[in-house]
């Protein structure tokens, strides 16, 4: 395994700097804000506008990499990258904010896509699944360790800031030295948004919901630990327990949803989640020192927003054929991008008219929503044959948002990795 990896070692050191200074700016930007006195709209446009970028840099990039390379693309991007955050600092004010917000989505989209390409290039079928676990690890963990660098200065002051900018920058070092081969281009996302109604409306649906929730909480939830009076180091540990929680219950649900309906487990999530956030809505926090109940709830929480969109992925692919999986898991990434802005856009006036409180109201109704609509769903279609459908795969959850080239680099990009020693795949009529 140790020499299937040391060839990647550079890609995964690029990952593991940009992710950490991605997950501490995901943090410092919502909590900054908060401190300056933005209002609630204004920091859902300003999540609005990371996933407007990040959902165009997903359709733009490629034809940017064709032009230029993958070393001097994934270079510009992370410079530009190290630029935003240093101009966050400089210039407080929201309405910048949200455009430096929407390039800096626009880079990471970019940027996540160049080092999946080329990891996608050194792997083989054989060593794919275990790869593609190895850089679900450096991601997460990176992004978890960058939140708790919030830690390190007062996010008042310009101090953190300068740290982004130098993760940034320390990111393009190894990629810029390493000798491995620039792979073959990008995988272009496509979209076929009507096809992929008549696909799935479940997986339509719940696609463009687990972005509302995705969105909403990764904008709103460093405002409601500010607004409970919550210390830097309780926030980082509320965001990272709410990672903690997605990390546990992925592979549990994962793999109950191959032995049954995955309506029906979405459908348990989705409750399950309706009512861990009416709980939360209705809790009090003590800021200063918060319960031990408080932070596991966030875990039940994270364990029922997250790991949603791979369950979505998932029921999509078993009503389509095993060639198409990354034309769907495209068309699913740009309406998981629309729900992400929606959240945002949605999340933040109730805030202001409800309170704080709102956000976890928010993810309370919606999950209800998607629970209504799967039981509909259920009584309308019935569920593909166990032949038909594909093994559950875990997937990264510390992203914002998945992109083409992970679906790339998916082991079920491979049609025969799960069909069944018997069945040969056969091309499409």
């Amino acid at each position: 395994m140790l020499r299937q990896i040391f060839p990647v070692t550079a890609l995964f050191i690029s990952t593991f700097f940009l992710l950490a200074g991605g997950g501490m700016q995901s943090v410092l930007l919502p909590v900054r804000g908060q401190l300056e006195g933005f209002s609630s709209s204004q920091i859902g446009l300003i999540g609005t506008g990371w996933a407007l970028g990040f959902t165009i840099g997903c359709i733009i990039v490629p034809h940017l990499v064709r032009r230029v390379g993958h070393v001097r693309t994934f270079s510009a991007l992370a410079a530009i990258l190290a630029t935003v955050v240093l101009l966050n600092g400089m210039v407080i004010e929201a309405y910048t904010w949200i455009i430096l917000r929407a390039l800096a989505g626009f880079c990471f989209s970019g940027s996540y896509m160049i080092i999946e390409s080329w990891l996608n290039e050194r792997v083989s079928d054989e060593n794919r699944g275990a790869m593609f676990s190895v850089y679900m690890i450096v991601s997460q963990g990176a992004f978890m360790s960058g939140q708790y660098m919030l830690v390190i200065a007062n996010p008042s002051k310009e101090t953190l800031f300068m740290l982004g900018a130098i993760l940034y920058s320390l990111a393009v070092i190894p990629t810029a030295l390493s000798k491995a081969q620039s792979p073959a281009p990008l995988t272009q996302v496509k979209v076929d948004l009507k096809g992929m109604f008549f696909n799935s409306p479940s997986a339509f649906i719940g696609s463009i919901i687990a972005g509302i929730l995705s969105g909403s909480f990764q904008s709103f939830a460093p405002v409601f630990g500010v607004e409970q009076g919550m210390s830097t180091a309780n926030i980082a540990n509320m965001m990272v327990l709410v990672m903690f929680g997605a990390l546990i219950f992925q592979y549990p649900l994962g793999k109950l949803s191959d032995m049954v309906d995955r309506r029906f487990v979405m459908v348990g999530l989705s409750l399950a989640g309706t009512i861990v956030g009416f709980l939360i809505s209705g809790y009090s926090v003590n800021g200063e020192n918060p319960q031990l109940v408080f932070f596991a709830l966030m875990v039940l929480l994270g364990g029922f927003v997250y790991p949603l969109y791979g369950l979505v992925n998932a029921h999509a692919n078993d009503h389509a054929e095993p060639e198409d999986f990354v034309k769907i898991s495209s068309s699913l990434l740009i309406l998981y991008g629309i729900g992400n802005m929606i959240g945002p856009l949605v999340t933040g006036p109730a805030m202001e008219i409800l309170g704080t409180g709102a956000l976890f109201q928010i993810i309370g109704a919606s999950h209800l929503l998607l629970a209504i609509h799967m039981t509909y769903r259920i009584t309308k279609r019935v569920a593909p044959d166990d032949e038909q459908t594909m093994d559950y795969q875990v997937t990264p959850v510390a992203t914002m948002a998945p992109t083409a080239e992970s679906y790339a680099l998916d082991p079920r990009s491979d049609a025969e990795t799960y069909m069944s020693d018997d069945e040969e795949a056969e091309p499409a009529e």
